[in-house]
């Protein structure tokens, strides 16, 4: 493990830029972007045009270490290049910016009121192109949707077997067991979902390192004890469908907690921004997400 990644993602002041739309959510973000689904015929376009906005984000000059300390990539970006260098490498080389790779396939079905990850085949062989790829460690993502024990056990359980297999294979995973921020009982979600990670954290291996990604709680500084455990690197936060004015809001209203937004991030960047429009609308997001976050 990279030691000098392990202490940036571990004490630097700043956030992870959450980039790593996939399949399910591609179309959408190019939408909100402002590219609509006439301006593509084919998968390959689509995700070309990502890219595309990705990369015009990573080469930003706004888009530094100063404020961002990690980004989440889809594998497709993982494998892509950016100024002729995999996409990891140039942000570590060029920005000192580390990189993780969002592994989960998308989600099943609801059952007993969550939605757990579909299987994640050849998941070895995924972590292995990771490490090749100067990759930090993984995030992976299910949703709790209501307050049902069976549901959010199972949840859990999925999550830390996965997180397992990642730490055996040299990387670090970050948890994401998303509770919907329009749950009728989200705060029970919460005590439910944190009282089944203790169980976990209780009998972990503390050689293997992890971290959370949590819904903005609804009693502020509900996760801050998962500190108490060496192991636990960092928590971070979803902006979850909140605008970024109120993800920002709720998360300056807890301590050591960062953000990792994805849909906040971008909310006001435009194909059509001309590149001195386009830095200041990211410049923006970047410090208002930034002082959230510190």
């Amino acid at each position: 493990m990279n030691q000098e990644m392990l202490n940036i993602i571990k004490n630097n002041k700043g956030f992870i830029a959450a980039l790593d739309q996939s399949g399910g959510s591609s179309a959408k973000t190019l939408a909100l972007y402002g590219i609509g689904e006439d301006k593509y015929s084919t998968e390959e376009e689509m995700f070309d045009l990502i890219h595309k906005m990705r990369e015009r984000v990573f080469t930003s000059p706004v888009f530094t270490s100063e404020d961002i300390i990690g980004t989440i990539l889809f594998e497709r970006t993982m494998n892509s290049k950016v100024n002729g260098e995999y996409t990891a490498d140039y942000l570590w080389n060029k920005k000192k910016i580390v990189s993780f790779l969002k592994v989960d396939k998308g989600l099943k079905d609801e059952e007993n009121g969550v939605k757990l990850m579909k299987d994640i085949p050849e998941l070895t062989n995924t972590l292995g192109v990771a490490r090749e790829r100067h990759i930090f460690g993984t995030k992976m993502r299910s949703v709790i949707y209501h307050a049902n024990p069976d549901g959010i056990k199972a949840i859990v359980d999925q999550q830390f077997e996965f997180a397992k297999i990642i730490c055996e294979n040299g990387l670090v995973p970050i948890i994401e067991p998303e509770v919907d921020i329009n749950a009728p009982d989200k705060k029970e979600c919460e005590m439910l979902l944190k009282e089944e990670i203790l169980k976990h954290l209780n009998e972990w291996n503390g050689s293997h390192l992890i971290m959370f990604k949590f819904t903005i709680p609804s009693v502020p500084n509900y996760y801050l004890d998962l500190y108490n455990y060496p192991f636990v690197v960092r928590l971070v936060a979803l902006s979850g469908g909140y605008s970024m004015d109120k993800a920002c809001e709720l998360l300056k209203l807890n301590d050591r907690l960062i953000a990792s937004f994805s849909r906040a991030l971008l909310e006001k960047l435009r194909a059509d921004q001309t590149d001195e429009e386009f830095n200041n609308e990211l410049n923006t997001a970047i410090e208002k997400i930034y002082e959230a976050s510190i």
